[in-house]
């Protein structure tokens, strides 16, 4: 019987293969020549760009990007470096039939005396989407603590004074009736409020059934159609491969309401237009709290092309009573934010004056019969 063979010492094991390390390295990598043109693309390089390294290898980067892109002034600021390499952080990437990307890039010389260049794009989105989350998290469970609070403290005395200001109606005269009716109509309007933040007390999982998604934003699409009277139109991109969610179909057709309500009163008085869009997305996987990685590969989005989210409000935009809207309690986006959880899920958004787009990402069902 032959004796087992000893693995090499690690002195003597060969180093990894260059192309094996670029595979893995989950930031867009590509190398560059000294006449502008593309020599290697690694994967996360092909998902930015939306093309395989078999299209973009040769291809001039100026063909991928706009001629006055940033990025093709930082390869210049690196090519006439003397050797040092050039940096910048934020620089939005507008890369046809794509959404504009935001980046950070990195611009080395190759040092190998014939201008090559290599080129790191770490896109800020996912920064952006961990940071998001936890702080939607937080404010989902702050909301939920309040909300019992506000529900057993509230609705109670609200009985009462809505009761007493019927029995002074009926005994009052027609002058002061009046009043007595507007008692109760506050009344009904503040508890009507309270039941709306009541709903985020239930922290049980919601019911488990398959949900087309499909079928939910047609749902929401008829639901709002009306209400937008034409200025507005509606356009669909759906994946047809899409797989079904598992979750409660009245919640998710509550999240996609609540955003596209947000969507029409951004839109312009002329030429408003929203957008569904469905797309499974491979791999996308989200860690964020130190528990497992979450597996969400179904993309939901809702773009439009209203004025955008004011500046302002973007790190708190999913905290409660966080509004633009006059007589917008605050709660809607909120509560987005608290389903979207309960379902396993994140939510983010991207947003400039005339684009923006909300992301629901949720988990696929692991077979054809149970949830995930």
């Amino acid at each position: 019987m032959d004796a087992a063979v000893s693995p090499a010492p690690p002195e003597e094991r060969a180093p990894p293969p260059a192309a094996a390390i670029l595979g893995a390295m989950p930031v867009a990598v590509l190398t560059v020549d000294g006449a502008g043109r593309i020599a290697t693309a690694n994967p996360a390089a092909e998902q930015l760009f939306g093309a395989g390294s078999a299209l973009l290898v040769r291809r001039r980067l100026e063909d991928l990007v706009r001629a006055d892109s940033p990025l093709a002034a930082l390869v210049e600021l690196a090519r006439r470096g003397g050797g040092g390499g050039a940096s910048e952080y934020g620089v939005v990437l507008s890369i046809p039939r794509l959404a504009e990307r935001l980046v950070d890039a990195h611009v080395t010389p190759l040092g190998d005396g014939a201008g090559d260049l290599l080129v790191c794009l770490v896109e800020r989105s996912m920064a952006r989407l961990i940071d998001r989350h936890l702080s939607h998290r937080g404010a989902a469970r702050s909301v939920a603590g309040m909300a019992a609070i506000l529900a057993h403290e509230l609705k109670n005395p609200l009985s009462g004074i809505r009761g007493a200001a019927q029995l002074i109606e009926r005994a009052v005269g027609e002058s002061e009736r009046e009043l007595a009716q507007m008692i109760c109509e506050e009344t009904d309007r503040i508890r009507n409020l309270v039941e709306r933040v009541d709903a985020f007390a239930d922290d049980r999982p919601p019911g488990g059934e398959r949900v087309n998604v499909h079928r939910a934003l047609e749902h929401v699409r008829r639901l709002e159609g009306g209400a937008a009277g034409g200025r507005v139109r509606f356009v669909e991109r759906y994946d047809p491969s899409l797989p079904p969610v598992w979750g409660n179909r009245d919640q998710l057709v509550q999240v996609f309401l609540n955003i596209v309500k947000n969507a029409l009163e951004a839109a312009p008085a002329n030429g408003g237009e929203i957008e569904f869009s469905t797309r499974y997305r491979h791999g996308f996987k989200f860690s964020g709290g130190g528990g497992k990685p979450l597996d969400l590969p179904i993309v939901v989005a809702v773009r439009d092309n209203g004025r955008g989210v004011p500046d302002d409000l973007r790190d708190t935009l999913f905290e409660p009573f966080v509004t633009t809207r006059r007589g917008g309690a605050g709660l809607g986006l909120a509560l987005v934010a608290r389903i979207v959880e309960n379902h396993g899920g994140v939510v983010e958004f991207e947003s400039r004056p005339g684009r923006t787009v909300f992301r629901v990402r949720l988990p696929a069902m692991a077979d054809a019969d149970g949830a995930p």
